[in-house]
């Protein structure tokens, strides 16, 4: 498994391109639509898309991939905020409009581009908030949004959060026996060993 990563230019998420066979491919969060750009510069066909969760700054990208077939999906409930393009008329950002095309579940398990995905849920950041656990053969990572950064975790202050509800996800995540990679919506790459034991809302 390969795994593309596009930090954003201005204010935005971290963007993850992530392909099994080099050519057919997965995002989560594009977060701008240069992401389309940089894919067929590594001469990927994106499939699919997966929020992590409807801020707007996770998916300024979709409409442009939408339009070149990419399907998107995002846990389900969250779909009405990510429509909304949330948040942006209040960062000054216009979202390109874009529909959700599929919902996923909590514990569900998809095959995509060659790639096994489990869907964990973990509101607290937003309602419908979640995070990916992504493995092909013996590779495994965990893309955690705005649910877990390296050090800390999302704000919960924003329509839909909630500090109790993040609290009860970060539980879940401490208790995942996976202590490997982790790739967050902001900031820098980390382990789940790591921050289980040296990020102060994580420690075991």
């Amino acid at each position: 498994m390969q795994i593309h990563k596009l930090y954003p230019i201005g204010f935005a998420a971290n963007t993850y391109l992530l392909t099994a066979d080099g050519v057919r491919a997965l995002v989560i969060d594009p977060a701008q639509p240069r992401v389309f750009e940089e894919a067929e510069r590594l001469k990927l066909k994106i499939e699919t898309v997966l929020l992590t969760h409807g801020h707007f700054d996770h998916i300024g990208g979709c409409a442009v991939l939408q339009s070149a077939g990419a399907k998107i999906g995002c846990l389900k409930g969250e779909e009405k905020l990510a429509e909304r393009f949330h948040l942006g008329r209040e960062f000054g950002v216009t979202v390109p409009p874009f529909s959700v095309d599929f919902t996923v579940r909590d514990g569900e398990e998809l095959d995509l581009c060659g790639m096994r995905v489990k869907v964990l849920a973990t509101p607290g950041h937003t309602a419908g908030s979640a995070c990916y656990l992504v493995s092909e053969k013996s590779e495994i990572a965990l893309f955690t949004g705005d649910t877990l950064f390296r050090g800390s975790v999302g704000r919960t202050d924003l329509p839909t959060g909630s500090g109790r509800a993040l609290a009860e996800s970060l539980n879940k995540l401490r208790a995942l026996s996976f202590e490997g990679p982790i790739y967050a919506g902001h900031g820098e790459d980390s382990t789940l060993a790591y921050e289980k034991m040296y990020n102060r809302y994580l420690k075991c």
